[in-house]
């Protein structure tokens, strides 16, 4: 009996836990995710004063091209526009040619060595993200074959 309710009340923590919605850094401005980001490069990748100068414009520039596209993107989604093959080519292009600018800056800024680290972070953060869209995928086929049987 006792192994039931101790069974029962985890699973009720668990439900009430991820039923809480995450707004992760939703409510920070520009400059506070800006300094944010460059405190956690910091220590990441023992930057210097005049290295954590030259990379705040960098972040502060790609944390608003992103918040821009963020809005943009929900603008779209209620338009429910598909993009052509064309379109969707430049938008790739804009997005890979960002990269290509912001890692070369990085690696004119960083020596060898973080450089290096550098790397191996932007690598674990991408395998990061592409498990994380695989599980909302995941769920979200879920959550649909629930809808078909209902």
């Amino acid at each position: 009996m006792k192994k039931i309710v101790v069974a029962l009340i985890a699973l009720s923590l668990s439900f009430t836990v991820s039923a809480q919605k995450r707004k992760k850094g939703s409510d920070f401005s520009v400059e506070q995710k800006t300094e944010l980001a460059l405190k956690k490069m910091t220590l990441d990748l023992d930057l210097s004063e005049r290295q954590q100068n030259k990379i705040r414009p960098l972040l502060a520039e790609k944390i608003t091209n992103r918040a821009a596209h963020k809005k943009n993107r929900k603008a779209k989604k209620e338009e429910r526009k598909k993009l052509s093959s064309d379109e969707r080519f430049k938008k790739e292009m804009a997005r890979l040619d960002k990269m290509i600018v912001f890692k070369a800056n990085m690696k004119d800024i960083l020596n060898d060595q973080q450089y290096e680290r550098f790397e191996k972070i932007v690598v674990r953060k991408k395998h990061k993200m592409k498990r994380r869209g695989k599980q909302r995928r995941i769920k979200h086929d879920k959550s649909e074959m629930d809808f078909d049987r209902g």
